[in-house]
């Protein structure tokens, strides 16, 4: 019983997490202020991709839709596109961001782009395989088991953080599950970390964590002068672990 307790509160956490786009966004923010990687995990994304004309293409956890702003007009000719999100207010964000268009269709879908939250990803795989086309690709961006999550819970461990990183779909697990499903699978990784200058940024990101939910708030200024303390010449350095499985 108590593991199907479990089971059944890791959907409701999802819900209440995605359910706007108010925790991303404060995650993004600060990959957006302090990544070495100039260039963005989304436009690094976007450089792999090879669509063709006629392509038919489906985004699975297109959250806010951000990724695609200012490129659906580069969209090789009579492509079409259908993002899908498993929260309606990332569907509604994503909406508001990108509008309407002949070839832009949204629709809400339970699998992710990051299948980590995939409750079971071999079966989410199998549907991926199923509904790609001969010869078609499968891009699956996800993270490693040793960037942002394993650094704070080392440093931060003392008042209660820790690494409830969900390791279902990483670097590491993701490439047997996939192997099991594609002919050819390899991966493509996204070299970067974090230099940070002020460490409330930190702490706000770690109050956003589906894993954090019992974080005590009173503890936060104690929290921020640990982070403070870690701080070299002005900058807290975390390591980042990003990229990008590419699947034929």
């Amino acid at each position: 019983m108590q593991s199907q307790k479990r089971a059944a509160s890791q959907p409701d956490a999802m819900a209440r997490q995605y359910s706007t786009s108010d925790n991303l966004n404060v995650r993004a923010s600060l990959h957006e202020k302090y990544s070495v990687n100039r260039q963005g995990f989304g436009p690094w994304i976007f450089s792999h991709y090879a669509f063709k004309p006629g392509d038919r293409i489906l985004e699975l956890g297109c959250g806010t839709g951000s990724a695609w702003a200012g490129r659906l007009d580069a969209l090789p000719e009579g492509c079409t596109l259908l993002l899908t999100d498993l929260s309606p207010g990332m569907l509604r964000a994503a909406r508001a961001a990108l509008g309407e268009r002949p070839n832009l269709e949204y629709e809400i879908a339970d699998i992710n782009m990051m299948l980590y939250h995939v409750p079971d990803p071999d079966q989410g795989l199998a549907q991926v395989r199923r509904v790609l086309r001969p010869g078609g690709t499968f891009y699956c961006a996800t993270y490693g088991e040793h960037g942002i999550v394993e650094y704070l819970s080392g440093l931060l461990g003392g008042f209660g953080v820790r690494d409830t990183l969900n390791r279902s779909f990483t670097r590491q697990s993701g490439g047997a599950l996939l192997g099991a499903r594609f002919r050819e699978v390899r991966w493509e990784d996204y070299e970067d970390a974090l230099e940070v200058t002020d460490p409330e940024d930190v702490a706000d990101y770690l109050y956003s964590l589906t894993g954090m939910a019992d974080l005590d708030p009173a503890q936060r200024p104690a929290i921020v002068e640990k982070l403070r303390g870690g701080m070299r010449d002005g900058v807290l350095h975390i390591p980042k672990e990003y990229g990008m499985f590419i699947c034929q």
